[in-house]
């Protein structure tokens, strides 16, 4: 079953290059499914036993489903849709010796630059026009489905440390060739091509860089799964697998893809925007339910954030706290720190434990070594807004943030297992 669920997953990052994207796909997946698109600017009505879903931005989407026994308190599972990346900047064309044209590129997310090197790359992403009737701005999504772009190294002969360790400056070495010169002036118009529209029409984009290289699955016993986007794009494959699969009969299920974790998520489509507390409310208020009622459902819900987890290096093992070492295979991971970059505490990760317990999935856990600062995830931010009790859990893997990343194929099962046990 591992070979299958890691082929889906290799299929659903591919044709996810950007979290509009992946977003897209997921609301595929939902009409699929029978649930109902709602719009923000739109009233609601909504019913019990009702399956629905709303997004933000095109990159952070809300599904839900209603009990037949009406308002509970809540499941809740987020993910997140955004990953380290190059995003293309504003007049992003540069002559270069009259020979090339670049294109201007500024860095999202705190991404491993070494390996974008050398290696086929493409733009996707948005633009937006404007609907001549209605006078709306429309997004079109827009991906180049051809090697397109590509970051030379410079030779080893002209620089003799390259092997020493290099601080890159993304504005001097990250910059990718684009074309010869003949290619000037004709970056925006391969962007409309591709979109079917003119190059006059494009008012606006949101357009990033992705790694073109394919999945591989790869191993002694094709026991791995390398790459892009693992982070955090394989939580949300399974959870929502997961999700879709679960009873959802005993809480109000919700699960959500966030964009703009890798940042802070401070935008109104991430975790500390009100995105999520905006959907709530708005539920509760369509059943008539008080301020209290909601008060009392959210002290009885339970959330999971989740988001991939460190794996042991096998080349850096003393990288890893010495008790608490997650690998690839091994189960899904449960994050703890003291200084609450994750939320998770002695109640939520007994809570997780049973769950993962009923669904016969292994838990492993993850703390820092405590002389090594760590990352953070949504699961603290969102708490701001929707104060429940959280566990960060999430997926070992190798090289996160590199466009390039590797996991175990069994852990994506088992995260659908105990996620489709969560949904009970």
């Amino acid at each position: 079953m591992s070979h299958s669920t890691a082929s889906e997953l290799a299929l659903f990052i591919e044709q996810s290059p950007t979290s509009f994207h992946a977003v897209n796909n997921i609301q595929s997946f939902l009409l699929s499914n029978h649930f109902i698109q709602l719009h923000e600017n739109q009233k609601w009505q909504l019913l019990k036993g009702g399956n629905y879903f709303v997004t933000r931005n095109g990159s952070s989407l809300i599904a839900f489903t209603i009990p037949e026994t009406g308002l509970t308190g809540m499941r809740i599972l987020a993910s997140h849709s955004d990953s380290p990346s190059f995003k293309i900047k504003e007049n992003p064309e540069l002559d270069s010796d009259g020979h090339y044209i670049r294109l201007n590129v500024e860095g999202y997310g705190g991404m491993l630059c070494a390996p974008w090197f050398d290696r086929p790359l493409s733009v996707a992403g948005r633009i937006i026009v404007k609907d001549p009737l209605s006078g709306a701005f429309v997004p079109k999504l827009v991906n180049i489905d051809r090697d397109l772009l590509l970051i030379p190294n410079l030779a080893i002969h002209m620089n003799r440390g390259a092997n020493d360790g290099l601080k890159y400056n993304i504005q001097k070495d990250l910059l990718p060739l684009y074309g010869d010169i003949t290619a000037k002036g004709t970056f925006l118009k391969t962007i409309a091509d591709a979109a079917g529209v003119s190059e006059q029409e494009i008012l606006g984009h949101d357009l990033f860089l992705y790694n073109r290289q394919k999945a591989s699955i790869w191993g002694a016993a094709q026991e791995f799964i390398s790459c892009g986007r693992l982070d955090d794009l394989q939580c949300a494959f399974a959870s929502l697998q997961g999700f879709l699969r679960g009873a959802k009969e005993s809480h109000m299920a919700v699960w959500c893809i966030l964009d703009n974790e890798e940042v802070g998520s401070g935008t109104r489509q991430g975790a500390a925007s009100t995105f999520l507390y905006d959907t709530l409310t708005r539920i509760h208020e369509s059943f008539g339910c008080s301020k209290e009622d909601y008060l009392i459902h959210l002290d009885e819900s339970f959330m999971l954030s989740a988001d991939n987890a460190h794996a042991v290096h096998p080349n850096c093992p003393d990288k890893t706290d010495p008790s608490n070492r997650p690998c690839l295979n091994g189960g899904i991971v449960l994050k703890f720190n003291a200084n609450q970059k994750y939320c998770t505490d002695g109640i939520s990760a007994a809570m997780f434990r049973e769950i993962c317990a009923r669904a016969d999935v292994p838990v492993q856990t993850f703390v820092n070594r405590s002389d090594l600062a760590g990352g953070s995830t949504l699961g603290n931010i969102s708490s701001t807004r929707v104060a429940v009790i959280t566990a960060d859990i999430g997926l070992p893997q190798l090289a996160m943030h590199s466009p390039y990343e590797t996991a175990g194929i069994k852990d994506t099962d088992f995260l659908i297992r105990a996620s489709e046990e969560f949904f009970c």
